[in-house]
């Protein structure tokens, strides 16, 4: 599930003078970021068919449930979007995927993030749910980024990560909403992969939009 749940991801950063005009980077985001974000299912099967009837549910039930724990746990649940991911599994050797929503959390601090998320992955028995505070770029605690893009279909995403091996082992894959937008999240050390693996799915860099923060995968 951590590797699978990585795949809400990809991405890590170079400073910026030292980028050059070619590699210049997405435009930050730092206006409307939520206090914290959750990434989770309750899906507990690793799933290997595109068709498996699992990945059309709308995790409804589970979106009003992860909701309650939010707002039990103290915070204010924000939106929730549905993702649909397409993930590398080193240990199978081939794609999986999985159907998961990132729940946007308000009124939260690190801690009160870290507990909310344990309790998620207890209650669903997960091994581990992924979470991501926006910080400002130059915090010290900034060890991450969330790249989001749009015209992205889980189909090209497929395609590229069988036809990119160091992509697939190194960013293990990413997830897609159902408008077709990318959401990656992985160590800021990455950005150089993720930029080049981004560009292979037609993503036009300057229309991707950028959050630094710190993200945490919580048994």
């Amino acid at each position: 599930m951590r590797q699978r749940l990585r795949a809400l991801v990809a991405v890590g950063v170079l400073m910026l003078a030292a980028a050059g005009p070619e590699s210049a980077p997405a435009a930050a985001m730092t206006r409307g970021c939520p206090a914290g974000q959750i990434f989770a299912t309750d899906n507990t099967a690793i799933i290997t068919d595109p068709a498996d009837p699992a990945l059309r549910t709308r995790l409804t039930r589970f979106d009003h449930e992860v909701r309650g724990i939010i707002r039990a746990n103290g915070s204010q649940p924000g939106a929730s979007t549905l993702l649909n991911g397409v993930f590398w599994s080193r240990e199978l050797q081939q794609i999986t995927y999985e159907r998961s929503r990132e729940f946007d959390v308000d009124r939260v601090g690190r801690e009160g993030l870290h507990h909310i998320a344990g309790v998620v992955a207890k209650r669903y028995h997960q091994e581990s749910v992924l979470t991501f505070r926006c910080l400002p770029r130059t915090s010290p605690q900034a060890d991450a980024v969330e790249i989001q893009a749009p015209g992205v279909s889980a189909g090209a995403l497929h395609g590229a990560l069988v036809s990119d091996p160091r992509a697939r082992d190194e960013l293990g894959g990413g997830s897609v909403t159902l408008d077709g937008r990318l959401v990656l999240v992985a160590p800021l050390k990455d950005l150089p992969l993720a930029r080049t693996f981004t560009r292979s799915l037609g993503v036009d860099w300057s229309r991707a939009q950028v959050r630094y923060g710190d993200e945490e995968f919580v048994a």
